[in-house]
This record gives C-alpha cells, structure tokens and sequence, in this order.
C-alpha cells in the first residue's frame, strides 16, 4: 500500500510548476534551513493579518488563532459542533437567552496564570469597544445592551449610550460567566468556539500599552509577549519565511495534545507550494491548488474534496460610477460564464451559483438566465443605462485580487465574457494578502475578488445575508438598503421556520436585484494531506484543530487506506511510522472534555 504512484502527467506538470515557483520560494527555503523541521508544516497561503482575534476575519489567520487560543467551547473536528473548552461546562435558560459558564479549574495562560471568567469579560468588552474595531462585533449584538454599547444605536436606530454595567455579560466570580441575550440564538455556542471570540491575557496586553503606548498593538503580538490559552504558543515569526508554533505545556490538556512542533508557511505562490509537498517539505495544502493539477490529483488517496460552506463572488464598490448603476452591476453578473469557470477553471467540483448562499438548489420554475437570453437581457440593461453600440463609452473596470493562479484564472474567463458581451475591458490588479484586504476595507477598489466562508454550521443562510447590511464592517461594498436591513433584523428575531425562510427569500431577492455582489461558485475544500496524518478531518466549514492533530500508526493508517474507494491511486503515505506522535487514546478520545 505505500508504493508510490507513478503518475507521468502530474509529474511533467510539477516540473514546470517547479521552474515558475523556483524563485518564489527561494525567501523561505534559505530562512527555514536554519531551523530543524517542524513535526507538522503546513502551507498558510500568505502571510497573516494580525495575531489578535478581535480584529481578523480571514482563513490564514484564523488556522493559526485556533491553536494559539481557546474559546469558552472548542469544535468537534467531524461535526465541527461545541465542546467543552476553557468552560468545563454551561447551563442555558429554559428560554434560551440566559448562559452561564462554569470555568475549567485546570485551565492555564501561558504564563502560569489561570484562565478565569474575568478574562472574557474583559475580552469580550474590548471586542465590543468601537476603538478595536472589530470588524465581527455584530456577532455579539444578541447579547443584551451590547448593539448599543457597541454601536450607540439600538437595533432600531434608535441612539442611546449603555454603560458596560448594563451589557449582558457578567463575571459573577473567576469560575463563573453569565451571558444574557435579547433573544435565543440557535448557534450561540458555536460562536463561543469562533476565533474572534478567543480571550486575549489582559495584564500583558496593558502592560505592552505602557511601555509601548505608540506600537503596542504590535509589541503585545511579538512570540516574546504574547501569553496564549490554546494548546501551542508561538514560538517564532519570520515575516516571509513561516510561524513555528510549540506545544504549550501549560495548557490544560497537554497531555492529549501530541505534536510538539507546527510550522505554518507563509507561500502565495501555488506552483511552489505543490512542489514542497511532493517533495516531501509540506504535509497539508489548503485550497492551494493549482487548477490544471485538479483532474490529476483526483485520482489521488491524498485529494478527495468535499462540499463546503464557502462562496466565490466579486464584490462591487457602489460608490464609483457607472458601478453606482444597479443595472450594470446586473448586466456584468448576467454574462459571467460561471458553468465555464467550474468546469475549465476550477474543476474540483464547485458548483455555479447565482446566490451568496453556498450551495443553494435553483428554482425549478425561476432557473437563472444563462447563454444568449442572458447576453441580451444584460445588453438591454447596458443600452438603458446608456451604454453600448450607439451610447457612452464605457470605462476599463480594474479588478482586485489577492495573489492566486485561480483568482487571476477566473478573473480572464470573467474578462473575456465581459468584453465579448458587453465591450467591456478588465484591467487586473493583484496585491499580496494584508494589502488586499486592507483595500477592501478602505474601499479602494472598483470590482474586487472575494468569498466568505460559513462561520458557523447555520440552518439557514444567514450567516451570508447578515453581512451586507447598512455599515456592516464585512459589507465592503458601499451599498445599503433599508428595506433589507429591516428584513435581516427581522430575522434575526423570527423563531418560526416558515416565517424564518420566507424573510430570508425575501432579503436574498433584495440583494439579487440590486447586485452590489456578483456571485459566481459554491466551493468546496481542497485539502492535500498526507495520509498517514490523523485528527484533519473533512468538514462543511473546513475548519481543522491543531490540538487534535497527530501522525498515525502503521495499523490505524492501514485501517484508513482500506476504507478508501479501490479505484484511487496509492500514494507514499508520509510522515513517521510506528506513531511516533501519536496522542493517548488516538482519534476515538475525540469529545472527552
């Protein structure tokens, strides 16, 4: 079973990915050959925003803030549903709105100090603060009193200053935290297990803002001083190069944690990152896939995609004419040849999709338009609007995308179909990670790449419809209606499925007449991992846990490549045999908290 396979056609692709990425990855080679390799590397696809979970909101950031801290409740890795964490345990109100947390005695900082019920009060204050800025605040506006603490403005609009005394959540002792929310919110632990809402150590966060009252943000975040609660530490950052993290020995289930070393790397470029894997010095690859690689590593025991809780769109700036125009924003998602993009492009399965809902199902008897009908209605719209054959100039649209082979694939099919069908010109722009987002904030961008990836397993699509409202720090758009946002505050109320899913049509056909997004595919993971590697598991928001990660024994790997389809090609199974880092109890302690 550990033969490896003899695949001509991958190989001859990795030899030219290989000369394309050679230079790329020169920076990282030279840095990590000073260092012993990690138990564990894995490719991060850019380097992170910030290590403080109140103010990040991306997927690279978000795989290093899950090992680094712990929320009142962690995520079973199959179900991805809340367990225990640094809260042992919680009782909720009859009702649903009352949540009271019974702290973990065994718990522990970094830094020896116990984790207790003040540190996410404080955490979870300062989340809130409008000076943090936190761009997910809205995630806590169930909780009574936080919307106007947050904002000064309730749900309503209507404006009004709240003390923190009167927010919902309170420190009743070190080993006590209740939470009281307006309204019952069926996922309300999973948000207690989302990295935004990690506690960050108070006494090194305020000691850093004395003694670096200008750079402190930065100062609190280096490896030297950060105090972390989660099962690893970080050990080093090298900008460029990788985060190495450690095994905290202080965290309350050390025991059960089984690698001592993770190297998170930084490498946009996907060639490269493909090249380091085969090569042996990656273990696990993120969605970093280079597409015409896709049809090859199907066949492969190591790639096996699955559906995901993920959207790919364009997000629209509203404010810049002629994109101010409803109809032209409608007219250019019209011609987008999504079925060509998954098919030619992406390969690996996304679906095409006319919603920011992942994988909604169409209407049988209100299909999307698509082909020629498409083509014309979108040129009836541009004709209104005073473009075309005949009418004004229309202007080049610059495109923004973060670095990626895929974005700036999809990004010339999008671009041919728009100046085939309507005349218009693309002009691309592509900016490392930090910078990308940093545009989509400030709106600094005309039409900008985007996704947004479920931040919890929702029964319905709120959680993408939320994030268009009126000043939502995840809008990025410019655009606001307030019809919409009466609908998505209405939801957010409504307890009856029928009335839930007809508020929820209601907004979505809001949003799908006035196009201040373009959709384009549903995702769905692509994880390269080896094989012999446990505790990653495939999961709808594709969220993984370092603390359950480990290298099987020869038998459980055996056990695993039986269960696989025969018609898989076999691959060399990497890693340490024999279990080497193999935790107590394997993947079935899963769930012991």
């Amino acid at each position: 079973m550990n033969r490896a396979w003899k695949g001509p056609l991958l190989r001859q692709a990795v030899a030219l990915l290989l000369f394309a990425g050679l230079l790329a990855g020169l920076v990282g080679v030279a840095g990590s050959a000073r260092l012993e390799r990690a138990d564990f590397v894995f490719n991060n696809t850019g380097e992170v925003q910030s290590l403080d979970p109140a103010t990040v909101t991306g997927v690279p950031e978000g795989r290093i803030l899950r090992g680094i801290y712990e929320g009142l409740c962690v995520k079973d890795p199959v179900t991805v549903r809340p367990l225990p964490g640094s809260a042992a345990s919680w009782t909720k109100s009859p009702d649903g709105r009352v949540f009271v947390f019974d702290m973990r005695d065994e718990a522990r900082w970094s830094n020896g100090d116990p984790v207790t019920a003040h540190d996410f009060e404080f955490s979870f204050r300062r989340f809130l603060l409008p000076e943090t800025a936190a761009e997910y605040s809205y995630l806590l506006w169930k909780v009574v009193n936080a919307q106007a603490f947050c904002t000064g403005k309730d749900a309503d609009g209507t404006e009004r200053e709240v003390d923190w005394s009167e927010v919902g959540i309170k420190a009743l002792d070190a080993d006590t935290l209740r939470i009281e929310l307006e309204d019952p919110v069926p996922y309300f632990l999973e948000l207690m297990a989302f990295y935004p809402l990690f506690p960050v150590h108070r006494a090194s966060l305020e000691a850093a803002q004395r003694e670096f009252p200008d750079t402190w943000n930065v100062e609190w975040l280096k490896p030297e001083r950060l105090v972390c609660n989660g099962p690893y530490v970080v050990e080093e950052r090298r900008i460029n190069d990788r985060i190495r993290l450690r095994k905290n020995p202080m965290y309350w289930d050390a025991k059960n944690v089984a690698l001592d070393t993770i190297d998170a790397l930084p490498i946009e470029h996907w060639g490269t990152s493909v090249n380091m894997y085969l090569t042996g010095e990656v273990d696990w690859l993120d969605g970093s896939i280079p597409p015409n690689l896709v049809p090859e590593l199907l066949k492969r025991q190591d790639f096996i995609p699955k559906p995901y809780l993920g959207s790919y769109f364009y997000r629209v700036n509203v404010t810049k004419p002629p994109l101010d125009d409803k109809r032209i924003r409608k007219a250019l998602s019209l011609v987008i040849p999504r079925r060509a993009i998954v098919e030619n492009v992406t390969k690996a399965g996304q679906a095409p999709t006319w919603s920011v809902v992942p994988w909604k199902e169409l209407d049988p008897e209100n299909p999307p338009l698509e082909g020629e009908a498409a083509a014309e209605e979108a040129r009836r719209l541009f004709a209104e609007a005073g473009y075309g054959p005949g009418g004004k100039p229309f202007p080049v649209i610059e495109v923004l995308y973060n670095t990626s082979e895929t974005h700036r694939d999809v990004a010339e099919v999008i671009a041919d179909a728009w100046q085939r069908e309507l005349g218009v010109d693309m002009r691309l722009k592509n900016q490392e990670w930090k910078v990308y987002l940093d545009s989509q904030t400030n709106l600094e961008y005309e039409v900008c790449r985007a996704a947004w990836i479920g931040d919890w397993v929702d029964p319905g699509p709120l959680n993408f419809l939320s994030l268009f409202v009126t000043g939502g720090a995840n809008n990025k758009t410019g655009w606001g209606n307030a019809e919409y946002d009466r609908l998505i505050a209405e939801i957010g109320l409504e307890q009856d499925p029928a009335k839930l899913e007809q508020l929820m049509l209601d907004a979505e056909a809001i949003l799908l007449e006035e196009y201040p997004v373009l959709p384009i595919y549903s995702y769905v993971t692509q994880n390269l991992i080896k094989p012999r590697f446990g505790g990653l598991h495939g999961n709808m928001l594709n969220e993984h846990f370092p603390k359950f990660w480990y290298w099987m024994d020869d038998e459980e790997l055996a056990e695993k490549l039986a269960d696989l389809p025969p018609d898989l090609q076999e691959v060399p199974p990497g890693g340490p045999s024999g279990g080497k880092y193999a935790p107590v109890g394997r993947a079935r302690q899963i769930g012991r908290n």
